[in-house]
């Protein structure tokens, strides 16, 4: 009677577990490695001087890292004036921990003599990175970014757009991500996110 008893209540367990489980309330094992799924890692781009840099360069800095491209009518624009707004509202002594970074999603168009142009007009600690078409497309995988281009008959060869994520990536000093940003998110919220992440 009692192994019967113990035995209901080992099905019960079970049973409950099953339907936790089912409800996505306890997750898998493998469902939590996939949640944990790396954003970031080595990189190996061109400044705006023209300069080869590496995520070494930036070692013992904060990140805020933004993928968009110049031609980028509206969302990038948008994107990059707010990262600079929230820049701005941090103290000299925290703005030396961060490094504001726009990497091009269209190397093709966006040579490091067009980056600089662009990244000027927002704000000098602005850092923006191109490449060859390769070294892009292995930040943009690292990153874990979704960017393509968009083709339109209509339009001519060199007169296109590109389709992609607008999250902005905090990174820690070392290159690992803590957190990201969406786009339409207020300059005063992104900086007091920043911020917790400071010393």
């Amino acid at each position: 009677m009692k192994r019967r008893a113990a035995l209901l209540i080992a099905l019960l367990v079970a049973a409950i577990a099953a339907g936790l489980f089912l409800a996505g309330i306890l997750d898998p094992a493998e469902k939590r490695e996939q949640a944990q799924v790396p954003i970031g890692g080595p990189f190996k781009l061109v400044d705006q001087t023209g300069r080869t840099v590496t995520e070494a360069d930036y070692a013992g800095r904060f990140m805020l890292v933004y993928f968009g491209y110049t031609y980028c009518p509206d969302i990038c624009p948008t994107g990059l004036a707010t990262i600079s707004a929230a820049y701005d509202l941090l103290t000299p002594e925290e703005q030396a921990q961060l490094v504001p970074i726009f990497i091009t999603v269209d190397p093709e168009r966006d040579t490091p003599e067009v980056m600089a142009g662009y990244v000027s007009l927002f704000h000098p600690a602005l850092q923006g990175l191109s490449g060859s078409p390769q070294a892009i497309a292995s930040a943009i995988a690292a990153y874990r970014v979704y960017a393509r281009k968009v083709e339109d008959k209509d339009r001519a060869s060199t007169d296109y757009l590109v389709d992609h994520s607008t999250f902005a990536y905090l990174m820690d000093r070392e290159n690992h991500y803590l957190t990201h940003f969406p786009h339409g998110m207020l300059a005063e919220d992104m900086a007091a996110k920043i911020r917790d992440y400071l010393d």
